[in-house]
């Protein structure tokens, strides 16, 4: 098994810019989670160490090159660190809890229906800043979140987020795709817009009296399809999930991906991928290198996502983890995490 190259965390920061949309969260949610923070007694540089993003180039306003694990991994430290679930957007904190407390409410109902209106009551008990609804306006229905205050709308980052989280639990609970109509915000349309597109994925609507996510009223009727276990499961680790932008692997990529996550624990070679795909090894690596991405690359990001969340929730022996891996021994790995995320194997876990 090949181990870790050194020169990826170079390839990821100058061959793949901003071409690989996969590689880095878009500057523009990182600095919206940070937000609600803006003006408050808070020493933002402590949970951007722990979460391995360099403080200088947030305070500079540069692209701090935060991966998806990395921006997780600050939600966490803030959610943590503050006691809050939605990290100084609201008049009071979501105390940790709400979010499972929520989905408990959306699994309880037989259906979408009543999944939206029971989540809407529990969200309006845990805050006074926004009414949750669910609306239907002819063969239109939507989660309806309108400002309570009218002249303190609710901020940029907190429509974004309450708008992608609830949409996302809301297809997780159908366990089925929840395709949307359009997405609305009352904030007027940013003038930079990089992975939009990705995280909101249909029509995007500014400057309307409320926010939230409208779909065809038909799918109110679809039943509910998750349960107790699934949920425990999901909640384990479910701003992994639901906080995360979506990514861009390209087609080719993307398929590559699920194969190499779907053959894991092994780690098949670029000739075994290409007879699962159906081509040929020289074809798959050229639509690879026209999508600016790799084999290697693509099975180096999974490890480091695994190797993130297996030593945040787990215990595993770092030689044990290696292995996982497909690394030929622990200090290899280490080597390669530390290259990953700035930190240390150990450093990571006690954090």
């Amino acid at each position: 098994m090949a181990e870790y190259p050194s020169a990826m965390a170079k390839d990821i920061k100058i061959k793949l810019p901003r071409e690989y949309p996969g590689a880095f969260v878009a500057p523009v949610f990182v600095n919206g989670m940070l937000s609600g923070l803006a003006g408050k007694d808070v020493d933002v540089d402590v949970y951007l160490h722990q979460a391995g993003i360099n403080p200088k180039a947030i305070h500079a306003q540069l692209d701090p090159q935060v991966t998806p694990m990395q921006y997780v991994a600050l939600f966490y430290a803030l959610m943590n660190g503050l006691q809050d679930e939605c990290p100084g957007m609201f008049s009071r904190p979501f105390k940790p809890g709400s979010f499972a407390l929520t989905a408990r409410q959306g699994l309880s109902a037989p259906d979408l229906r009543g999944a939206l209106k029971r989540m809407s009551a529990a969200l309006n008990l845990l805050q006074d800043d926004i009414h949750f609804s669910l609306q239907v306006s002819g063969e239109e229905a939507g989660l309806h979140m309108e400002g309570i205050n009218p002249v303190h709308a609710p901020p940029v980052f907190a429509q974004e987020t309450m708008v992608r989280v609830l949409w996302r639990l809301a297809a997780w609970l159908l366990n089925s795709p929840l395709p949307v109509c359009h997405f609305d915000f009352s904030y007027p349309e940013p003038v930079h817009q990089e992975g939009y597109q990705l995280v909101f994925p249909a029509a995007r609507r500014y400057g309307e009296k409320a926010f939230g996510f409208w779909f065809k009223a038909s799918q109110l009727q679809t039943p509910v399809s998750r349960d107790e276990l699934a949920l425990r499961s999901f909640l384990t680790d479910a701003y992994t999930q639901i906080i995360s932008p979506p990514r861009n692997f390209g087609v080719t990529g993307t398929k590559v991906r699920t194969c190499l996550m779907r053959s894991y624990p092994q780690w098949p070679t670029l000739e075994q991928v290409a007879e699962k795909l159906h081509t040929s090894a020289s074809s798959l690596q050229r639509h690879l290198a026209a999508e600016h991405t790799s084999l290697q690359w693509l099975k180096d990001d999974i490890r480091r996502d695994l190797a993130i969340s297996r030593l945040s929730s787990s215990s595993v022996s770092l030689v044990q983890l290696a292995s996982e891996l497909g690394f030929s021994d622990s200090p290899s790995f280490q080597r390669a995490f530390k290259h990953w995320t700035g930190q240390p194997c150990g450093a990571y876990r006690r954090r």
